[in-house]
């Protein structure tokens, strides 16, 4: 069946066009992103969940995919099997990270399959997955912190990451690539990345210690207000978009292999979830990644 698209997006004060990110799984009328360049490395399935087409109630309406924040056991399930036929996949294929805002970095295989959906994690503090086997399908969660796609479509292997703004300043884009480098031999010219739906800088206010720290992190951005906003002498407005492209340009991924959304969850929190907008009143968005 053909995918209904919404096109016009809340960005701060302006709308914004789009055409490809936002795509409705009519069977079940489930909301999610893809990305085009992930898309054509032809490689993969992926999907960036949204907070519409699942069972949850409430505040956690209705595609809540955390089993950590009240809600009931059976409706998360029905979420994560909902998304496992997007994906074409079974839900104990699912590896589910344990984030912690670290920049752990585990590599899993298909002895992990079903870890944090169907059985329990043996693991701990990981905030991004790797693999370089097909079939195991990555999961990382979020409400406003970016989720990291990275594809190598040369030495067949992906990474899913976790970036809130400490994931942010110490590099966890670039500590997947290393993790995949080691492990897989990925080059950064090689791979395709995508930074995903998040909060944007008009949403994202930090303090002054913060802000010090991506200025001490980014020396070269360290006066640029396209990465940090002064708003007066406390507070600031934070990019993170653009601090993990820095982060994936500087490794030296192309800026042409580079997709960065312009989709916030906090601008549109009435289809994603956002911690900021709801005041922790929320479940969790999930990102997906799996080699065919």
């Amino acid at each position: 069946m053909a995918d209904k698209r919404i096109q016009i997006v809340r960005q701060g004060n302006r709308e914004v066009c789009r055409e490809n990110y936002f795509r409705i799984e009519s069977e079940k009328d489930l909301l999610y992103f893809t990305f085009d360049g992930l898309e054509n490395t032809g490689i993969v399935k992926h999907c960036f969940s949204s907070r519409l087409g699942g069972v949850s109630k409430e505040h956690l309406g209705t595609m809540n995919l955390s089993y950590t924040r009240g809600d009931e056991q059976e409706n998360v399930d029905e979420n994560y099997r909902r998304i496992a036929r997007v994906l074409g996949c079974q839900t104990d294929d699912i590896v589910c990270s344990d984030q912690t805002h670290t920049t752990n970095v585990r590599k899993v295989t298909t002895k992990d399959k079903g870890k944090g959906v169907i059985t329990s994690r043996d693991y701990s503090d990981i905030d991004g997955l790797i693999t370089n086997e097909p079939g195991v399908v990555l999961a990382t969660f979020y409400a406003d912190c970016v989720p990291l796609f990275i594809v190598d479509p040369v030495h067949r292997a992906i990474g899913l990451s976790h970036s809130g703004w400490r994931g942010t300043v110490n590099r966890m884009g670039a500590v997947t690539l290393q993790g995949m480098e080691r492990e897989y031999g990925t080059r950064p010219e090689d791979v395709q990345v995508a930074i995903g739906p998040s909060i944007c800088q008009a949403c994202y206010e930090v303090s002054r210690d913060v802000a010090e720290a991506f200025r001490e992190a980014f020396p070269l951005q360290r006066e640029n207000k396209k990465l940090l906003y002064q708003k007066n002498e406390e507070k600031f407005q934070l990019n993170l978009w653009y601090a993990n492209e820095c982060v994936f340009r500087e490794a030296g991924v192309p800026k042409e292999q580079i997709e960065v959304t312009d989709i916030c969850t906090c601008c549109n929190s009435d289809i994603l979830f956002s911690h900021r907008a709801s005041k922790g009143m929320r479940g969790n968005l999930g990102a997906f990644l799996m080699l065919k």
